[in-house]
């Protein structure tokens, strides 16, 4: 709120906010050891492969980030920023992987949803990045919050006591580009999905 107690929306660009979100990883050391030692649980082991993400606009309610590890079946330990929303719409997802074989070179799979007037619907949802571009737009963010005692995203989106979290209201993103290890949701609905699979490079961006 302002002096005149009108509502205050804020307008981060991603370069000046990935500025910004640099002392959350300060606290990667501490997750690693907090996760060798069982204070935190991995949902899941990664595979050996980053993806990429990509859409042309998401609108979320209920935004939270923070910072944390995955984990691979190898046991190494992966530094990620977690965005975490309650709610969202995602319109003209991608998302695509390369694999390199010997023998056969590069073998991309391809999906891509939401491209018509139907966006994809995520409940609960967890985007573990190791980059992200684009345009956002944040209602009521609060930055540099103590990261496990954020409360605007969904009920598990916390960090460690003392590590650098950021939430807001709502995010509105678009141009949305990422690199992730992983992504987990709630619930995932997929209007209008199409998978594709072939040899070379294909990739969202």
């Amino acid at each position: 709120m302002d002096a005149q107690q009108r509502q205050v929306t804020g307008r981060v660009r991603w370069r000046k906010f990935a500025v910004l979100a640099v002392p959350g990883f300060a606290a990667t050391a501490a997750l690693a050891v907090a996760l060798a030692q069982g204070a935190l649980a991995a949902s899941f082991a990664v595979s050996g492969q980053e993806f990429k993400v990509s859409a042309k606009s998401l609108e979320g309610e209920g935004f939270a980030q923070y910072g944390s590890v995955d984990q691979n079946v190898r046991g190494k330990l992966l530094p990620v920023a977690v965005t975490a929303i309650r709610k969202a719409k995602i319109n003209d997802l991608c998302q695509s992987v390369v694999t390199s074989l010997p023998g056969l070179g590069d073998i991309s799979l391809k999906l891509s949803a939401g491209t018509g007037d139907k966006p994809v619907e995520a409940e609960n949802l967890f985007l573990d990045a190791t980059q992200l571009g684009g345009d956002a737009t944040f209602k009521n963010i609060e930055i540099g919050r103590d990261a496990s005692t954020l409360d605007k995203g969904p009920a598990s989106a916390q960090g460690l006591q003392d590590a650098f979290g950021q939430q807001a209201d709502r995010v509105q993103m678009t141009n949305m580009r990422q690199v992730a290890w992983a992504t987990n949701a709630g619930s995932f609905k997929l209007s209008g999905l199409s998978m594709k699979i072939g040899f070379g490079k294909q990739e969202c961006f």
